[in-house]
């Protein structure tokens, strides 16, 4: 009964309720304007598809299972991009805090670095005025798990993947770092790490954050709307990887 009611929220909430109210209308406009209300019936299927999370899971597989975590991690140096971080937000021993993504990937990171003692880069600046400095919030948590703060190195000035990969790639040079280990969230990984060969850094990439499970799986509730934020994370990658190429 539960998965029913989950069912029918689907369609009554929104984004689901505007799929509903354009089905309404399509059937409205088809004994008054064929046209019209097939045209209203297309872009609402093409909503629908939009927002039912089964679109999202087939988008964003491909680029999670990209690349896989190494069996042997090889490599002197540990890179963590950031994801998004929370300006003034309080947290246990400072302000700021990283989003779900960015927390995601300094937990692998910290896992990492208790199981090789490398150093780490944490890259990620201040993207939005309401934001946090990525690279310098994700220190402040890393000192706090227990790792030594001689161990990391600030990156805080890069707002985008390429800039990332660029400012990176200067501290690599300055502390004479050659064999990267990148972490970032599975789905990010194809971009983040095309990025860094199109600079000629060769990374070891070591994904985290998946967003998906490993099993595509078909169930009813792959068929309600709900907000489509993995379709569109999709959607941002691939267009992001089709930059990279230019």
């Amino acid at each position: 009964m539960e998965y029913v009611i989950k069912f029918i929220y689907g369609f009554i909430l929104p984004p689901g309720l505007f799929v509903t109210l354009l089905i309404i209308l399509s059937i409205w406009l088809y004994k008054r304007n064929r046209t019209l209300s097939f045209l209203v019936g297309g872009f609402t299927f093409f909503l629908y598809l939009s927002f039912i999370p089964l679109t999202g899971v087939l988008l964003i597989h491909p680029l999670e299972n990209s690349y896989q975590p190494p069996a042997h991690v090889r490599g002197d140096v540990i890179v963590m991009l950031g994801g998004g971080a929370t300006l003034g937000t309080p947290d246990m021993n400072g302000e700021g805090q990283l989003s779900g993504d960015a927390a995601n990937r300094l937990i692998t990171t910290f896992r990492l670095y208790r199981e090789t003692g490398l150093p780490v880069i944490t890259s990620g600046g201040k993207v939005y005025p309401d934001s946090g400095i990525e690279a310098v919030i994700a220190k402040r948590e890393l000192i706090a798990l227990g790792m030594p703060a001689d161990k990391i190195i600030l990156e805080d000035k890069s707002i985008t993947t390429r800039q990332n990969a660029l400012y990176t790639k200067k501290l690599l040079e300055r502390h004479h770092y050659s064999r990267p280990i990148l972490v970032t969230s599975a789905f990010h990984m194809p971009r983040a790490a095309r990025n860094f060969s199109k600079i000629g850094i060769k990374v070891q990439p070591y994904p985290t954050d998946y967003l998906t499970s490993k099993k595509v799986a078909i169930y009813p509730g792959q068929f309600v709307p709900s907000d489509g934020s993995v379709t569109f994370t999709a959607i941002k990658e691939y267009v992001g990887l089709l930059t990279v190429l230019f």
